[in-house]
């Protein structure tokens, strides 16, 4: 069930101000943040992200153990269901992100990310998948913390979407520790709702469709985690896809096999 209800149009404007000026002052922040220590980079993140969540007036909940500061690397692998996702997260736990090439595009938004270390993928080229692993094996190792979206698009968040195995190998060659995060959205009146999904709309509707809303809740549940080093990349894939299946009690929609990449076979 979804609320029809709706804010004002006078606070919508309000918001949509708010939300300008503080897409700004993140980018003019971008700008010092590749020049400043981890600790203040993921201070920095974390306070931008609450903040952009209190203008929308959206809540966040979290469940189950983070991450200790100083665990090692850290991966999150989440379904995947709006751009809200991306902030949910750099809410509660701070990390770069993989995301896809299209965002360079998007106004502010595509320069903000660029300068706060997120790592691009061009999905449309093949062996830019190989490349992209081998730099997250690197700085995943030099002490940075990465977030990966498996099904590689966004659902409604009534299901699941098939989790690709390709972007998950730099967790077992650089022996990293997956944390599935499940994430779920319900509305003001705390039911599910599909108004945060970023499906068939463009980032301005999307972003329209929010701001109607009085205020909207996001759960994040951060399961048990698997060890990379111990699974190729298709089991740690399916893993990963049946803990958050079975935490949401939703159903994957698999959409054909795999798509095949220029990474090395399993046995490798």
């Amino acid at each position: 069930m979804t609320s029809h209800v709706k804010t004002h149009k006078f606070l919508q404007f309000f918001r949509f101000l708010c939300l300008i000026i503080h897409f700004v002052s993140g980018l003019l922040q971008s700008f010092i943040y590749p020049h400043v220590n981890r600790r203040t980079q993921r201070y920095m993140a974390k306070k931008w992200a609450q903040r952009f969540l209190r203008i929308l007036n959206i809540k966040l909940h979290y469940h189950g153990s983070l991450p200790s500061d100083d665990q090692a690397r850290v991966i999150l692998a989440a379904n995947h269901i709006s751009w809200l996702d991306v902030i949910a997260i750099l809410a509660i736990y701070p990390v770069r992100f993989v995301a896809k090439s299209e965002i360079l595009d998007w106004p502010i938004i595509g320069k903000l990310s660029a300068n706060a270390g997120t790592i691009f993928v061009a999905r449309e080229k093949r062996n830019d998948t190989l490349r992209v692993n081998q730099f997250l094996s690197e700085i995943l190792i030099a002490g940075d913390r990465i977030a990966i979206f498996p099904e590689g698009t966004t659902s409604d968040g009534t299901h699941l979407l098939h989790f690709h195995a390709s972007l998950l190998q730099f967790a077992v060659a650089s022996k990293g520790l997956v944390y599935p995060v499940a994430i779920h959205y319900r509305d003001a009146m705390n039911q599910p709702t599909t108004l945060t999904a970023y499906v068939d709309v463009s980032i301005t509707q999307s972003l329209q469709l929010i701001l109607q809303q009085p205020s909207c809740h996001v759960e994040l549940t951060f399961l048990t985690p698997l060890q990379g080093e111990e699974k190729n990349r298709r089991e740690l894939a399916r893993l990963t896809e049946h803990a958050i299946s079975h935490q949401l009690a939703l159903p994957v929609v698999r959409k054909g096999p795999e798509k095949s990449s220029d990474l090395p076979s399993e046995s490798q």
